[in-house]
């Protein structure tokens, strides 16, 4: 198939690009490179073989995006483009529903002008708010999400089963992330944030290699063993494999598939930083902070329904994670 990748170029979509390339699929990157980096192409060519066609344009650019779909025959899509910091989300509420959501209806409207009727969203766990029941299935009800970026997502899920649900032609697969964290294990490509990082794997690792003082925990006194927020973290390339595997999905059946990509296990963030440490022989310093607003104690699903229809399943653990995060950073202590 060929597959226009959206985001291409972000941690996530540059390691769907190599996945998708060993299964044979052909891909067409579209970013604007706001919050990536096109080193990552180099290093997804050099670790594929395969030069990947590259356009810079942003998803609100009707006319860039109508160029692309011109140049090429595209048989689904895989929209990973957004911005994405839970923080900033708040203190920019306009900039996140105008990039967010304005971006993917520009992007959904040209696709349906062009034939392209297949899309996979990722979408995020952020869409249950805090979560009525644990571990969180598919069945779970959406919450309030506590921050813009979570309403986003929760927004554009609602809007494509609208449209699908008024033009049956569009086949729709939303992927409920959980928190991806790792690196690809060659060490060639991984999480590369600009400025203080907004998740806490790679402020581990900036940590232990020396970038900054200490990691600050947010709240010890949740309901949790430890006292510590508990999430579910997956590894970036199991992630990516999920892609892979609902492309077939979206080849057998119509409609709206919904899943949960996670692991179906809880870590809190002292086991995380204690995994990290006993793993890798490297110290990370930290202190306890206040809680931060919007942050909920638990976090993890059942991931069983990807498992049942889409035939796919986490395969790395918590040491392969916390090994891949340290060897990508310490391989490129500075990013791309």
């Amino acid at each position: 198939m060929k597959i226009l990748v959206t985001g291409g170029a972000g941690f996530i979509g540059s390691h769907t690009l190599v996945e998708l390339n060993a299964a044979g699929h052909d891909t067409v990157v579209v970013d604007n490179l706001s919050n990536s980096n096109r080193k990552s192409l180099e290093r997804v060519a050099e670790l594929t073989g395969k030069e990947i066609p590259f356009y810079e344009v942003d998803i609100r650019d009707r006319k860039g995006l109508n160029r692309v779909m011109e140049a090429h025959h595209f048989d689904a899509c895989i929209h990973f483009a957004g911005l994405k910091a839970v923080g900033e989300s708040v203190e920019k509420p306009w900039e996140y529903y105008e990039n967010n959501i304005g971006g993917t209806l520009t992007l959904l409207d040209v696709m349906r002008h062009h034939g392209c009727k297949n899309i996979i969203f990722s979408s995020s766990a952020t869409v249950y708010g805090d979560p009525a029941i644990i571990p969180i299935t598919e069945e779970c009800p959406k919450g309030h999400c506590t921050n813009p970026y979570g309403q986003t997502k929760s927004m554009l899920e609602e809007i494509m089963m609208d449209m699908q649900k008024a033009d049956k032609e569009w086949n729709i697969v939303l992927l409920r992330y959980f928190n991806p964290i790792g690196a690809h294990p060659s060490g060639r490509i991984g999480e590369n944030p600009n400025g203080i990082p907004n998740n806490l794997m790679p402020y581990i690792t900036q940590v232990a290699i020396g970038k900054r003082k200490e990691l600050g925990v947010f709240g010890n006194d949740y309901p949790t063993p430890d006292g510590t927020g508990v999430r579910d973290y997956i590894h970036v390339c199991d992630l990516a494999a999920a892609h892979v595997c609902a492309l077939k999905a979206i080849i057998r059946q119509s409609g709206i598939g919904i899943y949960n990509i996670g692991t179906g296990h809880g870590y809190s963030v002292l086991d995380m930083v204690k995994a990290f440490i006993r793993v890798n022989g490297v110290d990370v310093p930290y202190s306890i902070k206040p809680r931060r607003a919007g942050d909920i104690a638990t976090c993890y699903c059942n991931p069983a329904k990807a498992k049942a229809e889409l035939g796919w399943e986490a395969i790395y653990g918590l040491e392969e994670m916390v090994r891949d995060s340290w060897n990508w950073q310490k391989n490129n202590p500075n990013g791309y």
